[in-house]
């Protein structure tokens, strides 16, 4: 399908904005030792790592900080490639005991939060499980909720929020695309 840019929701400023303030938001509910971030694949990575970062600067403490590459857990496998491309997942703490938040860019119909929660809880039981997502925008499948949302944005089925972040696409923003 072929798209093209209807609007900038946030720019460089605004998404690091709203980064410090869910960081903030994540040590209010509890700064204890068993708090981990784990990053979905692609987006949510360099997410996670803002975070651990601003959480870093506010308390000194190094987070746990994890990746999940879901590919092998979505339930639209066949649909998305003949080959799938699957990169390590990368979790270098027990997740037993861990609070654990799951970051990730967009938020959409839920099964991507259900097969991180699938894979996560197949390397053990963590104390508890909260999604971070920069961009919630709607029309759920799944009834999932996120614990941390950097804005909702109402949009259409024709349409499709990219999240562009400087370590994967060379700059900072959030824009909204519409079906040609």
């Amino acid at each position: 399908m072929d798209y093209q840019q209807i609007s900038t929701l946030m720019d460089a400023a605004e998404i690091g904005k709203i980064l410090a303030r869910i960081a903030d938001e994540i040590l209010e509910n509890g700064a204890e030792k068993e708090l981990a971030l784990v990053g979905i694949r692609t987006r949510g990575v360099p997410l996670a790592k803002r975070l651990a970062a601003l959480i870093q600067t506010r308390t000194g403490t190094d987070l746990p900080l994890g990746v999940l590459d879901i590919t092998l857990y979505r339930d639209d496998l066949t649909d998305i490639a003949s080959q799938p491309v699957v990169r390590p997942t990368v979790l270098p703490f027990p997740v037993d005991g861990h609070r654990i938040v799951l970051v990730d860019d967009v938020f959409y119909t839920g099964r991507t939060v259900r097969a991180a929660i699938e894979q996560l809880i197949d390397f053990g039981r963590p104390r508890k499980i909260e999604l971070m997502v920069l961009i919630d925008r709607g029309w759920r499948e799944l009834p999932f909720k996120a614990d941390y949302v950097g804005k909702e944005v109402e949009t259409t089925k024709r349409q499709m929020v990219e999240v562009r972040l400087d370590e994967k696409d060379g700059r900072d923003e959030v824009v909204l695309m519409e079906q040609k």
